[in-house]
């Protein structure tokens, strides 16, 4: 399908339908994303104060056959930001002035926002209303909430409160045509039809535009306790996940697995930053409760101690005792990325994998890229729902430059094992344009055949974001 740049012509053209301030050149900001593998092109870079303005913009783009990517706080990590310069030069619409807060509705747990507010700032709209809204991510502060809900991003939280899909009760969105869907339903039950919600959500921008969303709220719990627990491998972990859950119901909110290698990641690159073990244990777990008013979370996970203890699944422990001390342990998850960051990898996967299956995954990864060359797999996340973080780094003393050769055999090899252990090489971050072979690979056919009906029926010129998420039919 021939697609037009967004050239002169149509750059007046929306001048002439626009306030005059809408518009304005391409800058470096927008084209680039945070892994600096991708460089992007843009003919020129809407910024639309109003879902009319959204509309307005899709309308023209979609008469005149001009590319549109969608753009939101720019830190996604699959490139589904960014356009390259193999085709021609998009619209970019970045949604950074919609950041208006529509409502806020305590006694339903709702808040209703546009797309362009940031996700700390959804955050501490709820907390003002007595609520918490619990997506919670590493870019919290920069992420904007339409580009959370159009990867359906996880987080910390995912295990009590689910992903960012689970989090809508409703959409407004404008679809590539132009036409401007009024689905900010605050509703929890709505059977008619068809689910266009959770259809644009996860989408990445290739379905529409969303431009507001009505969110769950949850109450604030009255208390919340950290401790982290050293366990003797992932198997022993799993066994913990399941006796705490059997001993603290669904008040867990996190359950992080971490490895040696990214603590000693952390004493290499970031060595102000406090450890809780001075001797570095082979795994730990991160556990997270937020509990009703008159239960103490301390003693809770001392409880829990000392029944995995007994069980042989932990040998050490530290339990936060304050506020401060929790937050320190959280900090040591949270900077870990930071670590990984500052060695350099030779290639990073996001990978979710059936929970019973992980331990034997992990053994046979490491032997499988052991195979390949000399390397450090730095294996941590989210535990409780099956998402991996599966880094793979040079050997110590080792530039990662010296393994450009071997990267994407190191991708193809832990994608195949992922496939083969019935999981998802996409597990939080999305497709974008980095996992399109991917999904074309892995994906089931019958899967990879409907999406391309959606998208065909939806954006029959294919202006949204093309190149992004839909693999093209053989």
């Amino acid at each position: 399908m021939t697609l037009n740049p967004a050239d002169t012509d149509f750059v007046d053209h929306l001048r002439a339908v626009l306030p005059a301030d809408t518009l304005r050149p391409a800058e470096p900001r927008y084209l680039e994303e945070p892994r600096g593998r991708y460089q992007g092109q843009a003919g020129v870079i809407a910024l639309p104060r109003s879902t009319e303005e959204v509309a307005t913009l899709l309308r023209a783009a979609h008469t005149a056959r001009v590319p549109v990517v969608p753009y939101g706080g720019g830190t996604g990590l699959v490139g589904g930001q960014i356009m390259g310069a193999a085709g021609p030069a998009p619209l970019v619409i970045s949604l950074e002035r919609m950041t208006a807060l529509r409502g806020v509705y305590p006694q339903e747990n709702v808040i209703a926002v546009e797309a362009g507010m940031i996700l700390a700032d959804v955050q501490r709209a709820a907390t003002e209303a007595g609520r918490l809204f619990p997506l919670s991510l590493a870019a919290e502060g920069t992420a904007r909430i339409g580009g959370t809900l159009s990867t359906n991003a996880g987080g910390v939280n995912v295990l009590r409160y689910g992903n960012a899909r689970d989090l809508c009760l409703g959409l407004e969105a404008v679809l590539p045509t132009g036409e401007i869907w009024h689905g900010l339903s605050r509703l929890r039950k709505d059977n008619t039809g068809y689910d266009l919600r959770n259809l644009l959500i996860g989408a990445e921008g290739t379905l529409g535009i969303i431009t507001a969303a009505s969110l769950k709220l949850s109450p604030i719990p009255a208390e919340q306790g950290t401790a982290m627990l050293t366990v003797a491998s992932p198997a022993a972990a799993i066994d913990l996940l399941a006796m705490a859950r059997d001993q603290l119901g669904e008040t867990i909110s996190a359950f992080e697995l971490i490895h040696r290698q990214g603590l000693e990641f952390l004493r290499e690159t970031l060595p102000d930053l406090r450890l809780p073990f001075a001797d570095l244990p082979d795994w730990c777990v991160l556990i997270d409760l937020g509990l009703p008013k008159g239960r103490s979370p301390a003693d809770a996970l001392a409880a829990l101690f000392e029944t995995a203890l007994d069980a042989g699944l932990c040998a050490d422990g530290v339990i936060a005792q304050s506020e401060a001390q929790r937050q320190a342990l959280w900090s040591v998850r949270e900077h870990i990325p930071e670590g990984n960051r500052r060695i350099g990898s030779v290639s990073s996967h996001d990978i979710s994998i059936p929970i019973s299956r992980i331990p034997d995954f992990i053994v046979e990864g490491g032997k499988r890229l052991a195979a390949l060359g000399d390397m450090r797999i730095n294996c941590f996340g989210h535990l409780g729902d099956g998402n991996l973080h599966y880094n793979v780094f040079p050997a110590q003393g080792k530039d990662r430059r010296a393994y450009e050769h071997l990267r994407d055999e190191v991708k193809r090899c832990v994608h195949d094992l992922t496939h083969e252990y019935d999981g998802s090489v996409s597990a939080e971050h999305g497709v974008g344009r980095l996992k399109v072979a991917d999904l074309a690979r892995y994906g089931d056919p019958v899967k990879l055949t409907a999406m391309r009906a959606i998208k065909q029926a939806l954006d029959p010129h294919g202006i949204m974001n093309p190149g992004a998420v839909v693999p093209l039919a053989d």
